[in-house]
């Protein structure tokens, strides 16, 4: 059974103009790590959406019930909703939201205008990450990776255990993602973490030599550890999301709609 949500770990929606944007919160997280960025771009007129994750924001125990197919069907419908409604449409992604908003790109090119990923994950160095696929039929959870922010005071609802299964499940989305890399042809916003407890460095060298986007930024910060949208750079991050939305995904002129009929 499916406990009721934290207070705080809500989904995110509001309507705005042409432009979408669907952000996706990390593993074990909430919308709470996307909530602030997305009430920013909400009051620069987007439509925004932060769908919670399948078994997130309530309880590991409920997420190690959950597949990363439930995650990325979750993105997928809030998609569609977007394209519905807006002309351009923006994925951003934290961590394994990050490698998500990849999967979208590969699965939905033509639906995916832009990508925003912050520390996105596909690959860990961590010898007991990669004991996962063994280890999930014997324990049902280990340590959690949550909350590494800097600042003080900040919380993205997630869990202080990290489900096994699930986390199985993740390695094998990744393993997809990594090998359809060079499909993923859209301009590319890339925040990286200098310190970063949690994803390492290998998943970004992955990434950015993997995937055949020609627009690239690749954008460090300096005072943040992993929940960077929560983080002391967090006004970074927006700030330069706002001036990427604008040059690669314009709105239209107001004669454009009446150019095209």
């Amino acid at each position: 059974m499916t406990s009721t949500p934290r207070p705080g770990a809500e989904p995110f929606a509001a309507d705005g103009g042409s432009t979408g944007v669907l952000l996706s919160h990390g593993f074990t997280g909430s919308p709470a790590s996307m909530t602030p960025w997305a009430r920013h771009l909400a009051e620069r007129g987007h439509t925004v959406r932060v769908p919670r994750l399948p078994g997130h924001g309530t309880t590991w125990q409920d997420m190690n019930r959950t597949r990363w197919t439930d995650w990325y069907d979750e993105l997928d419908t809030a998609l569609t909703d977007l394209r519905s409604r807006c002309d351009r449409v923006a994925v951003a992604g934290l961590s394994m939201g990050g490698c998500l908003a990849l999967r979208l790109a590969q699965q939905r090119p033509s639906d995916v205008d832009a990508l925003v990923l912050v520390n996105p994950a596909v690959n860990v160095k961590r010898f007991d990450v990669k004991l996962v696929p063994a280890l999930q039929w014997v324990i049902p959870s280990m340590p959690g990776i949550g909350n590494d922010i800097k600042m003080p005071g900040q919380d993205e609802i997630g869990y202080d255990r990290t489900p096994l299964k699930a986390l199985a499940s993740q390695l094998k989305m990744w393993k997809d993602v990594r090998a359809a890399l060079p499909t993923v042809t859209q301009p590319l916003l890339f925040f990286r973490s200098t310190d970063d407890h949690v994803v390492d460095e290998t998943s970004r060298r992955i990434i950015l030599d993997g995937l055949s986007s020609t627009v690239v930024e690749d954008v460090t910060l300096d005072d943040s550890f992993h929940v960077a949208t929560l983080d002391h750079d967090a006004p970074l991050i927006f700030s330069r999301t706002d001036v990427f939305l604008a040059e690669h995904l314009p709105a239209e002129h107001p004669g454009a709609a009446h150019e095209r009929s």
